[in-house]
């Protein structure tokens, strides 16, 4: 492969100073020379200033470039239909859909009386909103029972702080009532004219309590109508399928909770569903006179119960509804007034089974060697068929319509992609290769058949994310096209952390286990080269957030086996951060990395963490990118990790770091101005093949 775009090392890339400080715990002292990049303000001059000189710097480095960004940010953008929108859904008296137009970045919201929308009205133009804000996020639209109010919250900066705001459909007059510091969540009750909320704490930035706000009235007379101590859990509002509950939903890592209150008597009290119990994972969901619990009781990959008002209190008096299975984790399920729908995964694959009142069972199971599939919007639950949402690597997203009561599918309507795509000219794979433990690690890849000859000559480009039980389902991205186009392989390591083989499969990923998901990681590179699905001297390899850690931990490990990585808002100074409370999100990450102030997990922590463990060795070309309003992984870890590298790192590779002095954790807003950021990752890897 060859490129018309090269880069090589320029000269004097910025140098952070060194100060002197130490953190000592557990009476261990470790000297953190670059400690002093912490600032929870975003208003440390010297910090800024570096911020800014690294930005300048990545600029000049990746100028010879620039113009083959520009070529693929074009292609990309190229791809996208200008003029398009969702296809409408009934809810209530009323058919909701979306529309985007021209250049605009955002959709435009609608509703009108029937599927064809020749009367629609218009509720919220997102466009107009985000028009002075450099980030712009619409949270969640929840319209009143009575469909006459709507209410919707904001985020301005990326830092998932939302405002709420509420507007009369009709008029489209704004209400006085604004409430501020959410979580973004609005939930009506039944009266039309009460709603609830999740307030965060400023500190931790953590939704821990719950707020009853009467329309007309001052946030600051609202009534707090719940708290919680345990910082360990998030925090969530929902209502029940029935809309009879509005639920307070609270999760960590390994255990969940449920509190709910009846929707029709909003000054009521919240009662808890069921005890607490560390360790208990469940879900729960009620249509009628009865409860459906997805619980992990006695059950590793979960099982489906039933239960009444009277029973759900005591699990020994649930009924069982589908049994627990060794080789399938069950991952939810979808009430309807007939039927139910099971989400399920057996070998990685997901499955989804109809159950009708009479107990029949039928399975619908989709024909791509891997692929993504879910539950789509299904807003009524007194109707015989459901909406499903597909997509595979060679597969544009599809929506279909399914008849629960024999199976069938009509397609609404598939992603369109201009330009010459056609799938035929993409082939896809599902591997499962022996990782150095003898596990089979599963590989979703997918390249153009034309330019794959699986003789080690193509680049590869290996995707990882390995935590949180988060599974990374083989999907469809326009944006990959170009460089599957460019004789890329592009591959999805589901290595452990993930859910994909199950709950064991996550369990073998996390806390002392973790360094299950670097050495899978590293063992699926391995074998893509070695069994010539790429060339050794042309691997590359992202991830972000999560991933950022693996990509950190990986080019610690073993750096020599990728040419060039991109590792985006990552979070790489696990020991540091996760013995400090006062960083958000710390204390509700110890289920998923052990809590470091016990000395076995010190010690566990301490062998991967990316900050930590940088030697004086050669590294790979690296491009970090990263939001300086990220309330997640905060800026200043691959900040420090940098300032590192540079310091320790012994090759002339690349090294680039790009801080968006505007976005959070999730990056640039718009769908345009996004793909920004994966045009300049796509032309750093091409640019290095030069």
């Amino acid at each position: 492969m060859s490129s018309s775009y090269s880069l090589s090392l320029l000269a004097n890339p910025p140098v952070a100073a060194k100060r002197a400080h130490t953190l000592t715990t557990q009476h261990i002292s470790r000297s953190d020379h670059y400690y002093w990049m912490r600032d929870d303000e975003r208003q440390n001059k010297a910090v800024l200033e570096h911020l800014q000189a690294e930005n300048d710097y990545c600029d000049k480095q990746l100028a010879t470039i620039k113009p083959l960004r520009e070529q693929l940010f074009n292609e990309l953008k190229g791809r996208i239909v200008k003029d398009d929108n969702t296809v409408p859904v009934k809810d209530g008296q009323f058919w909701y859909h979306s529309e985007v137009r021209g250049d605009d970045e955002y959709a435009r919201h609608y509703r009108s009386r029937s599927m064809t929308a020749t009367d629609k009205q218009l509720l919220l133009d997102v466009n107009t909103l985000a028009k002075d804000c450099e980030f712009y996020e619409l949270g969640e639209v929840a319209i009143s029972p009575n469909e006459n109010l709507l209410a919707y919250s904001e985020d301005c900066e990326g830092r998932r702080i939302y405002t709420v705001r509420f507007k009369n459909i009709d008029t489209a007059e704004l209400l006085a009532d604004v409430l501020e510091n959410t979580e973004g969540q609005i939930v009506w009750a039944n009266d039309n004219n009460t709603v609830f909320y999740v307030k965060k704490d400023a500190q931790t930035l953590l939704g821990f309590q719950v707020f009853r706000h009467l329309l007309g009235t001052p946030q600051s007379d609202d009534v707090l109508v719940y708290e919680e101590q345990d910082k360990r859990f998030f925090m969530g509002l929902g209502k029940s399928r029935d809309e009879s509950l509005v639920i307070i939903d609270l999760a960590s890592t390994e255990t969940n909770d449920m509190l709910v209150l009846d929707a029709n008597t909003p000054n009521g009290e919240f009662k808890r569903l069921l005890a607490r119990a560390d360790g208990h994972e469940f879900d729960v969901d009620k249509l009628g006179n009865t409860f459906y619990i997805v619980t992990n009781w006695q059950a590793k990959n979960f099982r489906l119960m039933t239960a009444t008002m009277q029973t759900i209190g005591d699990k020994t008096l649930w009924v069982e509804h589908t049994p627990h299975r060794d080789d399938v984790l069950l991952e939810g399920v979808e009430l309807f007034t007939d039927y139910i729908i099971i989400t399920e995964r057996e070998l990685g694959q997901t499955r989804f089974v109809v159950v009708n009142n009479g107990g029949q069972r039928m399975t619908l199971e989709f024909d791509d060697p891997c692929y993504y599939a879910a539950i789509a919007m299904n807003p009524e639950p007194d109707v015989s068929h459901a909406r499903i949402y597909y997509s595979s690597l060679t597969t544009p997203g599809s929506l279909y319509q399914v008849d629960l009561t024999n199976g069938n599918k009509t397609l609404l309507k598939q992603q369109q992609v201009l330009g010459d795509f056609s799938a035929e000219n993409y082939t896809s794979e599902r591997l499962m290769v022996t990782a150095r433990d003898g596990e089979k690690v599963p590989v979703s890849l997918v390249y153009r058949t034309d330019l794959f000859n699986k003789d080690g000559c193509n680049p590869l480009l290996q995707y990882g994310y390995g935590a949180y039980g988060i599974t990374i389902d083989p999907s469809f991205s326009s944006t990959t096209l170009s460089l599957l186009d460019r004789g890329f392989v592009y591959a999805i390591a589901h290595i452990r952390g993930s859910e994909m083989l199950g709950r064991q499969w996550y369990e073998q990923g996390k806390k002392a286990y973790k360094q299950n998901s670097f050495n899978d990681f590293i063992d699926v590179t391995k074998y893509l080269t070695h069994h010539g699905y790429a060339a050794y001297d042309k691997v590359f390899a992202s991830g972000g957030s999560a991933g950022g850690l693996l990509m950190g931990a990986v080019v610690n490990q073993a750096p020599e086996l990728y040419l060039g990585v991109g590792c985006h808002v990552p979070f790489l100074d696990v020991l540091t951060t996760m013995l400090d409370e006062s960083i958000p999100l710390t204390t509700n990450e110890y289920d998923e990395w052990g809590n470091p102030n016990d000395s076995f997990y010190y010690d566990v922590i301490s062998r991967y963490s990316p900050y930590d463990n940088i030697s004086a060795q050669p590294y790979p070309h690296i491009l970090v990118t990263t939001g300086l309003y990220d309330s997640q992984v905060q800026y200043w870890e691959p900040m420090k990790w940098v300032a590192k590298l540079r310091e320790l790192k012994t090759d002339n590779n690349i090294l680039v770091f790009r801080t968006d002095m505007d976005a959070g954790h999730g990056g640039a807003s718009g769908r345009f101005k996004s793909l920004e950021e994966k045009a300049l990752e796509m032309a750093f890897f091409i640019g290095l093949l030069s």
